[in-house]
């Protein structure tokens, strides 16, 4: 989890360009997303706010046909744009859209959590006639944590996708050259270097894949039909297709939002290293480092925008933001709310898991599947229940796991004064933590006592697994709500590489 220190350890020059990068690239975004849905409204009042938490109704899983999505409630957590802004920015016609952690349960049923109200972007995700009539899914109701020694029998999803992605470094860094030597090196560092398995890549070609194996849904028009091309795409089609380049170009614009955040982020952390090499501002400067993410955010809007479809554009526009966001909320939240559970896993939603859940349902739409389809909604859902049980797996590595396996400092997060789940979990056993998490560890002694704390505690870490298994078994829940194929069951063994990964 790339996390941000006390304000007053980073230049002030560093900190306005970095956080400043992201605002200006998602604004850019949002300026070319003029879109005019049909009559129906997809659309909250113009003023947006955050919503505030997971409301509790009955279970909505299967909802009546005259159900009415509602409107989610407030909070004042931190936002990059005020409501003033937004009321300005937005018309009648404009996509609002609503957080993904107001349309998916956030937290278990023991810890609060429950059926979150039917919304507009959730409304058609109870629908179980994607399936169609084909034969009997030999994966329903499969248990990710207790499915044996079947998961290695499943498509490998990095094997699957292997030949597509082969060329990825060398497209990318071409997509990302500049006449500017050093600022060119900066920007390709990651690429070029092959660091990481390029998840993110490999999760928008599987959804893709998994997306063509789902007719589109027939719909009555209406704002639901937002964003769907006029292509009905199959697997006997996809590969080649227009269709296929806009998604792999997707996935590529991805990787650069991703890479550009982890640049910006070294720069506020003052990270030496990332991905088991230097970071860039170690190997250049912090200008350069914060110009070489300023450029590859650039690239990616100039990208966003020539896939030509308003919907996804506006979809991956929040996505900018979110990061931003999470930057923010990592800054300013109040010390009470550092306390909540909640609190953590919104954060980690901003920071980690919206960019993974927009870029899945936007690989649905450029697939032919509409905003408010049932399979680009499971395809959200498995995002930002991924994009959380990877955090949370994250956050517990970082007590875990050796520095030198993490390819990272290990106990990054706690030397910036940060608290994630096995904390969190300690604190609500042992009162005397609180006060620690509260004022961030900054008291002489605070970390090692933390420390003491947690490893003490019998059931914390414990805790922690569960709720990363708790993500990702809802993450696999709504892949199985998929036609069966080989691109959708690669993904269910994905969920189990990231909930078992020891690095």
């Amino acid at each position: 989890m790339s996390c941000t220190p006390p304000i007053a350890a980073v230049p002030r020059s560093a900190r306005r360009r970095s956080l400043s990068a992201l605002v200006v690239a998602s604004a850019s975004l949002c300026s070319v997303s003029a879109f005019t849905p049909p009559s129906h409204p997809l659309h909250r009042p113009s003023i947006v706010r955050r919503a505030a938490s997971v409301l509790k109704v009955e279970d909505t899983s299967t909802p009546a046909a005259d159900t009415t999505p509602q409107q989610p409630t407030y909070s004042t957590a931190p936002i990059v744009v005020s409501s003033k802004a937004e009321a300005l920015s937005h018309s009648d016609t404009t996509l609002k859209l609503v957080p993904s952690y107001d349309l998916f349960q956030i937290l278990p049923e023991s810890e609060g959590g429950g059926a979150p109200a039917v919304l507009l972007g959730n409304f058609n995700r109870g629908k179980t006639d994607l399936k169609g009539d084909r034969a009997v899914d030999p994966m329903e109701g499969y248990q990710i944590m207790t499915g044996g020694s079947d998961i290695t029998k499943l498509p490998d999803p990095f094997k699957m996708v292997e030949s597509e992605l082969k060329p990825f470094s060398d497209s990318i860094s071409e997509l990302v050259s500049s006449d500017q030597p050093i600022l060119s090196m900066a920007a390709k560092h990651f690429f070029e270097k092959r660091h990481g398995k390029r998840f993110r890549p490999t999760i928008v070609q599987l959804v893709a894949k998994a997306c063509a194996a789902s007719p589109p849904e027939q719909n009555s028009g209406g704002w639901e039909a937002s964003g769907a091309s006029d292509v009905t795409v199959t697997p006997a089609n996809h590969k080649g297709s227009e269709s296929w380049r806009r998604q792999a170009q997707l996935g590529q614009i991805v990787e650069m939002i991703h890479v550009a955040s982890l640049i910006h982020d070294d720069v506020l952390d003052e990270a030496d290293t990332r991905r088991g090499g230097e970071s860039v501002h170690k190997l250049y400067s912090n200008k350069v480092a914060v110009l070489a993410g300023d450029y590859l955010l650039a690239r990616a809007s100039v990208l966003l925008a020539r896939l030509e479809n308003t919907a996804v554009v506006q979809i991956m526009a929040t996505a900018l933001e979110s990061l931003v966001a999470g930057e923010i909320m990592q800054l300013k939240s109040a010390p009470d709310t550092l306390l909540r559970m909640e609190t953590y896993l919104r954060k980690s939603y901003y920071k980690t898991a919206s960019l993974i859940c927009y870029a899945c349902r936007s690989t649905a739409l450029l697939g032919g599947h509409a905003y408010g389809s049932a399979a680009a909604t499971a395809m959200e859902e498995f995002g930002f229940h991924l994009g959380l049980a990877y955090q949370i797996q994250d956050d517990i590595l970082d007590f875990t796991a050796a520095a030198s396996v993490l390819g990272k400092p290990a106990l990054a997060d706690m030397d910036l004064g940060l608290s994630t789940a096995p904390i969190l979990y300690a604190a609500m056993e042992y009162p005397e933590l609180r006060p620690l998490v509260k004022r961030r560890f900054k008291n002489k002694g605070d970390k090692q006592t933390a420390l003491e704390y947690l490893y003490k505690s019998e059931t914390a870490m414990d805790k922690a697994k569960n709720l990363a298994q708790f993500h990702a078994q809802k993450s696999t829940d709504a892949l199985l709500r998929m036609p069966q194929s080989e691109s959708r069951d690669a993904l269910v063994r994905l969920v189990h590489m990231v909930i078992t990964r020891k690095k």
